[in-house]
């Protein structure tokens, strides 16, 4: 009995996510729509057109629909529900346009400007002169000091930056450098 109440309440899960999957795949099938044909959808059901970035010449409309835009059908098959997956309904796809959409915006000067990784690095060689250090100790310092997580490649740039400058040399055969006397 209390196995056959489990099943019957697991089918109807099943049957809710999946309508609830039908919904949102034809609610994102219309936004899509929309954007193709470069209307988007305004409160009330209307469409307006979408406004266009400068510079760019507006790739040529066609009235025809997508030949697969419907919902799937009803009398398809089921697939299996994966393991370690919830039976909550899929989120539905929300219509979005422009730069605002791809990315949070950053603050203004939020990057680090050029040649800083360079300075940095001149910084903590004065520190510890006059000893040399190799790239790992060089990016231990930058984090441990600077707060800054830099890639090596950037450091051997940076590195190479320095040393064409001649403001720091290697220390023989070895990985190491040091700031010039």
């Amino acid at each position: 009995m209390a196995k056959s109440a489990l099943t019957q309440l697991q089918e109807q899960i099943e049957a809710v996510r999946r309508e609830a999957y039908a919904e949102g795949y034809a609610a994102a099938m219309q936004a899509i729509q929309q954007a193709v044909s470069g209307q988007q959808a305004v409160s009330g059901g209307t469409t307006a057109p979408v406004a266009r970035r400068r510079g760019r010449t507006p790739a040529a409309k066609t009235t025809e629909a997508p030949a697969k835009a419907t919902a799937p059908a009803e009398s398809a098959p089921a697939r299996p529900a994966r393991a370690g997956r919830s039976a909550r309904a899929p989120t539905q796809a929300k219509p979005t346009r422009g730069r605002a959409a791809k990315a949070p915006a950053k603050a203004a000067g939020s990057r680090p400007g050029r040649g800083n990784n360079a300075a940095m690095i001149e910084e903590i060689l004065r520190a510890i002169a006059p000893r040399a250090a190799r790239p790992a100790e060089i990016r231990s310092a930058l984090e441990r000091d600077k707060g800054a997580a830099v890639a090596f490649t950037s450091i051997r740039h940076a590195l190479g930056q320095l040393e064409a400058r001649q403001a720091i040399e290697q220390v023989g055969d070895s990985k190491t450098w040091r700031i010039k006397a």
